[in-house]
């Protein structure tokens, strides 16, 4: 052993007598020729790529074309992009690795809906994905058989099968908004995201909400809008994480740059403590999160999948399903025109005395058309949702489209594009209307790609649609809903292109008036106002978990 000590000392000297005679200028000088051989490969690896793929701007070593990321709305950008190259998709590089933007809506349609089964899978997503929810949610989730585990267990809350019957408390929730509009109308916003916010907690948890001062909604919402703008592309951090991702794996107290994501709280999630509360409480309505501890030992359910399958409920209908509604109403303030063949329709059909109800849809086309083309005008996920990736090589018209490559759809540049629908920047039900001039061809039968594509369809769909429907039909019965006045009594005028960043955008503030139709449909507003919340009372309650304190009492065990 003692020998075997010698040697090895030995060696090391005559290692560093060797590194000393080299001298270190040279040691540097072959690692910088290294790392710089290394540059060259890839970067050439990326020019090959660069004209195989999609047309788009010539990327940059290492940085690809992130430099050239507009400060807001990158949609925009990349219409323009596909404008200028004449092609209904592009390719834009986000550090190394390229994304595919699709910006027109027949391309949408034969890539991510006739080839779902290879587009259903995601790609690598550092930041919402590595540093989010990862592995266990199934926005995040690579295409797999605990993907359709996932996508199984939440059309048990919100499938097609399942959301006609919440039509009774659904209805009576949209009841109340109207009743509260009435009240204070200014605070259309807040009715707005309490209705939202309250319908998925019925369904989530067995518990409305009746308050817009409800902790729940401030602070969930708040964290959702969050969470949306964490997956929009930017050259700022933390998304430049994307570009340069080993920037991800410096521990959190030496990387402010990380803004706290990939912290990983103490004790159980919020989402899952509300889960298990509502679960079991024995008081409490049937609800999805006794579902899911039903079906938790049959599938071995984590926490962590649990809270997701739970929290998707507010990601996917609180903060989206209540952008709509206030884009609705910027529709209103800015296309008053539209109006009165609305309130003609509503008006022959239901009549004063009863606000509309579900069986009046087949009755009323042009209020059909009206929420349709408020999905389509301004579409809230306006980049389709989360990125799609294909799960092998695919090509498009004789463009290459790597596996696992970023496929992102750009729902504005499909619904604004001229071909389709002209003046797209103009409010115009009649798009929806068959027969119409303003009617045009369009691949999904919706007329809109509102919710995305293929298996990665929005799973709250049909429940978004449904809601959406019968309060913009309520609404529009029951209110005048107009540009607000300044002191000298002219028209405060809104701005149709203010929206907020996120991937979930919305109208930026603005004032409006919102005043009921007739004495008649006031006191009809007032009466079903009553009912509605005679009706829901079975929901009331509470919960013992605000998510500030939560996660505040979890830190300090």
């Amino acid at each position: 052993m003692l020998v075997d000590r010698v040697a090895d000392l030995l060696a090391l000297v005559q290692l560093q007598r060797a590194l000393s005679e080299f001298g270190t200028g040279k040691i540097l000088l072959t690692l910088a020729v290294g790392v710089l051989v290394l540059i060259a490969v890839d970067y050439s690896w990326m020019l090959y790529l660069h004209f195989k793929m999609p047309p788009g701007p010539l990327p940059l070593p290492i940085i690809g074309n992130t430099w050239l990321l507009p400060e807001n709305k990158p949609w925009f950008y990349f219409e323009k992009l596909a404008k200028k190259y004449n092609a209904p998709l592009i390719t834009f590089w986000i550090g190394r690795n390229p994304t595919v933007w699709i910006c027109d809506a027949w391309c949408a349609s034969e890539l991510l809906d006739k080839r779902a089964g290879i587009y259903a899978s995601r790609p690598r997503m550092v930041v919402f994905g590595e540093l989010g929810t990862g592995q266990t949610n199934l926005v995040t989730m690579y295409y797999g058989d605990r993907w359709r585990l996932h996508r199984k267990l939440t059309h048990m809350g919100v499938g097609l099968q399942q959301v006609r019957s919440y039509r009774g408390f659904q209805n009576d929730e949209s009841k109340v908004v109207a009743y509260d509009l009435l009240k204070t109308p200014e605070s259309y916003v807040s009715h707005f995201e309490r209705y939202a916010s309250s319908v998925v907690s019925i369904i989530g948890f067995g518990r409305r909400i009746s308050s817009f001062t409800d902790p729940i909604i401030t602070e969930v919402i708040a964290v959702m809008q969050r969470a949306a703008d964490l997956n929009v592309p930017g050259k700022k951090f933390p998304m430049l994480m994307e570009t340069f991702p080993f920037l991800a794996k410096f521990p959190n107290a030496i990387a402010p740059w990380k803004h706290g994501l990939g912290a990983r709280a103490r004790g159980r999630h919020f989402f899952y403590a509300l889960a298990e509360e509502a679960a079991n409480n024995p008081k409490q309505q049937q609800c999805y999160s006794r579902k899911l501890f039903d079906e938790a030992p049959k599938h071995n359910l984590a926490p962590e999948e649990i809270a997701s399958l739970a929290g998707n409920l507010f990601g996917a209908g609180s903060d989206t399903s209540s952008s709509t509604l206030v884009t609705f109403v910027l529709a209103c303030c800015a296309f008053p025109e539209v109006l009165p063949k609305a309130w003609e329709e509503l008006d022959r059909v239901v009549g004063p005395y009863r606000s509309p109800s579900w069986d009046d849809e087949p009755n009323l086309p042009y209020v059909k058309a009206f929420v349709k083309e408020v999905f389509r005008w301004r579409s809230v996920a306006i980049i389709g949702g989360q990125p799609h990736a294909p799960i092998q090589d695919d090509y498009y018209k004789g463009w290459l489209i790597p596996k696992h490559t970023w496929v992102q759809g750009n729902v504005w540049a499909i619904h604004h594009n001229e071909r389709e629908f002209p003046e797209p920047d103009r409010f115009i039900p009649e798009r929806f209307i068959k027969g119409s001039e303003w009617n045009r061809p369009f691949p999904a039968e919706r007329g809109y790609m509102t919710f995305g594509w293929g298996r990665r369809v929005c799973s709250g769909q049909g429940l978004a649609e449904q809601g959406t429907f019968i309060t913009i039909a309520r609404l529009l019965w029951g209110f005048r809903i107009e540009k607000a006045l300044d002191e000298n009594g002219k028209e405060i005028p809104v701005d149709i292109f203010d929206f907020t960043n996120g991937l979930n955008w919305r109208p930026s503030p603005f004032k409006c008036r919102i005043t009921p139709r007739s004495p008649e449909i006031k006191a009809t507003i007032e009466r079903e106002g009553q009912e509605a919340l005679a009706n829901l009372a079975p929901y009331e309650g509470e919960t013992k978990y605000r998510m500030s304190k939560f996660y505040q009492q979890q830190t300090l065990r």
